[in-house]
């Protein structure tokens, strides 16, 4: 089967790049199941309802998110409504929603999905992704060997430590957070994909999707300031991974970048 990961959705410029591009990548590509980390997608911070059901509507089968979700109030409700929805399972267990769901693609096979946040330079300190990760996982695989992980985080090594640490037992852990997408794509030994970021869908001609000259105004000055998310140079990224049905283990992964031709403005 074949899973697209889409990297955090920044506004509205990223809400139309996953309008325009991911029907056809699911036509022209053959995808089962997409992903996408929508903790930025409303306004550039947060998500709504509506803005879930645009992106479902897009073709999303499933969100996650991280410590941003909790921005806007709407989003707190969804996520206590909707299992499509996911905040970081390494929360409280009293924080609203939940961290992990099985859900089925259109072709009946279950996909357990799980969303992790990381706690280095992260804000708030949350539970151990790797005990989370470790209890979570046993406990999806009783219902399925196709699982996958979004590890949102900082820290580059925290990421790649967490891969190591899952492989063979899930089928693809990607990281997001950083809004960059890296270059280190990879099968793990054990049969888990990898890759560190999936970067940022959103406007390029930013400073991590926020107008540039507002955000090094903010560096230049130390003083705290409102940042518009951008409008131009829109992009997706992410990867599309694909996984043997039988085994659970991902036989191949490869970095997404998809460019829109015009410019969007913002609008939550």
């Amino acid at each position: 089967m074949k899973v697209l990961f889409i990297g955090d959705i920044v506004g509205r410029p990223g809400r139309v790049a996953v309008e325009r591009f991911v029907p056809s990548l699911r036509e022209e590509r053959g995808i089962d199941f997409v992903v996408a980390n929508c903790e930025n997608a409303a306004g550039g911070a947060g998500i709504t309802p509506s803005v879930a059901d645009e992106l479902f509507r897009a073709g999303v089968d499933a969100l996650t998110s991280g410590n941003h979700v909790w921005r806007v109030k709407e989003g707190i409700e969804l996520l206590k409504l909707d299992p499509r929805v996911l905040r970081p399972a390494n929360y409280p267990d009293r924080a609203p929603g939940a961290g992990s769901v099985v859900l089925e693609t259109l072709g009946g096979v279950k996909v357990g999905l799980l969303n992790l946040q990381g706690r280095v330079f992260m804000d708030p300190v949350v539970d151990c992704p790797f005990r989370t990760a470790e209890r979570e996982v046993q406990r999806l695989r009783l219902s399925t060997s196709i699982i996958l992980v979004d590890m949102h985080g900082e820290a580059t090594s925290e990421k790649v430590a967490l891969g190591w640490f899952l492989d063979g037992t899930v089928s693809c852990i990607v990281g997001t957070h950083t809004h960059i997408q890296t270059a280190d794509e990879r099968i793990l030994p054990k049969g888990t994909g990898f890759l560190t970021d999936l970067g940022m869908t959103g406007p390029y001609d930013s400073v991590i999707g926020r107008d540039t000259q507002a955000i090094l105004d903010r560096f230049l000055s130390g003083v705290p300031g409102k940042a518009e998310v951008a409008s131009s140079n829109i992009q997706l990224r992410g990867a599309l991974v694909e996984i043997d049905r039988a085994t659970g283990k991902a036989t191949q992964i490869e970095r997404v970048a998809l460019a829109l031709k015009e410019s969007v403005k913002d609008v939550r």
